[in-house]
């Protein structure tokens, strides 16, 4: 802490986070995902001191709805969907032109998936999560084999992985870390007075950690080493919230 303290000496501060497993515990059940009241506290007082957006692959209404702090930034569904402090400017969105395609691909992969017991699959406007948590270890390639044969029929999609999840999303050069960069750009955040960190638990964070190298600070959150392009590492939302707590007190002048 005391080296992040160093670096935010007479610097702004961009708070990127991303939500599940970061700002609350990975669930079997995307729905069962809930903000403690203490992070979103901790939240409300970090947005009266500096830029607080939340970079999420949920839609970002949903994701909105469940963070409930008004003057955060969204960024859903890995940044194609962003909207300003209050749904106001800045306001960015990518990948419309996808949604009849992952309409027909989501009716495609509930006929091929219907009767594997545990896999649920969830429609995030522009794109669609296949969640293989709950399923059978026997069936994972069954799920992954299905999400391939659709992702063949629709060219304008492209697969991509995350913590036991398989995405259906836009083929375009957009990702979390652009999102992230976009951002900054778009409220005068790009400067060298400017300090992002980013903090997230999936492969799809990797994509702002690798774009913030060397201009900001990656924070990875896993309970197990792995690779990442990040530079420091939580175990857990529970040390996330403790992080963000000391943060506070830096941004006090008291860290």
């Amino acid at each position: 802490m005391g080296d992040i303290a160093r670096r935010l000496d007479g610097q702004r501060l961009a708070l990127f986070l991303d939500f599940d497993g970061t700002l609350t515990p990975i669930v079997d059940h995307p729905e069962r995902a809930v903000l403690s009241n203490g992070m979103r506290e901790t939240l409300e007082v970090l947005s009266e001191r500096c830029l607080v957006a939340v970079v999420s692959g949920r839609r970002r209404e949903d994701v909105m709805q469940r963070v409930g702090v008004s003057r955060l930034c969204y960024a859903g569904s890995h940044g194609f969907d962003i909207a300003g402090p209050h749904g106001c400017e800045p306001r960015h969105v990518r990948g419309h032109h996808v949604i009849p395609v992952v309409a027909q691909a989501e009716r495609e992969l509930v006929e091929r998936l219907g009767s594997i017991p545990g896999v649920l699959i969830e429609e995030k406007t522009t794109a669609l999560a296949v969640h293989y948590r709950r399923v059978a270890d026997a069936d994972v390639a069954v799920v992954e084999a299905a999400v391939d044969a659709v992702i063949a029929r629709h060219p304008d999609l492209r697969k991509t992985g995350g913590k036991r999840i398989f995405e259906l999303r836009p083929r375009e050069d957009w990702d979390k870390g652009k999102a992230v960069l976009w951002l900054l750009d778009a409220l005068d955040l790009g400067g060298d007075d400017v300090t992002p960190i980013y903090l997230g638990d999936d492969v799809t964070d990797e994509d702002a950690f690798a774009a913030l190298k060397g201009r900001g600070i990656g924070i990875h959150v896993s309970d197990r080493p792995q690779p990442t392009s990040a530079d420091y590492g939580l175990r857990d939302p529970d040390e996330v919230h403790a992080f963000l707590e000391a943060l506070n007190g830096v941004l006090d002048g008291g860290g």
